[in-house]
């Protein structure tokens, strides 16, 4: 009879942020930030919080991120504070995959490399992209699981016929990033 061992448990760190678009909890591990949440309140966090216990074998910690032992966080609060401020319009944490994985994953890092601030694309375009013909339903999917929004930009996936789309953190949330990033004019209200 051979022993399986299971994989040692992997520290995470996290912290919530107030945004212009309401709470974000941001959570690290040794190889980058792994998670965005948004609407950081009550049973949406208790919720990432289980997600990445069951994930990462370990409950993750709240922390200053300043004080964080995974500087990943400290990188992420500090660039998603510039990017609502204006001052920041790409990304440079590193990203924590483990999230995320197969098609989902081709197609999630492909819109982190080639839709840049300012700019966005249809779900055909990046179906196209990942060489999926017709696969726009399933790239919509893949932008519905994306554990990393606002960092790797979901909210720029558009419908072709000029339609806003949809968005997992809510259409009011994806009209400010877009109006942020120039894309929609400023809401009036």
């Amino acid at each position: 009879m051979t022993e399986t061992s299971a994989a040692p448990a992997r520290t995470c760190s996290y912290a919530v942020r107030d945004t212009p678009i309401g709470p974000l909890l941001l959570a690290a591990t040794d190889e980058g930030l792994i998670e965005v949440v948004f609407h950081a309140r009550g049973r949406a966090v208790d919720r990432a919080l289980s997600r990445l216990t069951a994930a990462l074998g370990a409950p993750p910690v709240r922390t200053d991120p300043a004080e964080s032992p995974h500087p990943a966080l400290a990188v992420a609060v500090d660039e998603m504070d510039r990017y609502f401020t204006g001052e920041l319009r790409a990304f440079t944490v590193d990203l924590d995959w483990t999230l995320s994985g197969g098609f989902n994953e081709k197609v999630l890092r492909e819109l982190a490399a080639s839709v840049p601030f300012g700019a966005t694309a249809g779900y055909q375009d990046l179906a196209d992209r990942v060489g999926e013909p017709g696969g726009a339903r399933a790239v919509g999917a893949a932008m519905g699981s994306n554990p990393l929004p606002v960092v790797v930009p979901c909210h720029r996936v558009v419908e072709s016929g000029g339609g806003i789309g949809g968005f997992g953190g809510g259409l009011e949330t994806k009209r400010v990033l877009l109006a942020l990033e120039g894309v929609l004019p400023e809401p009036l209200f």
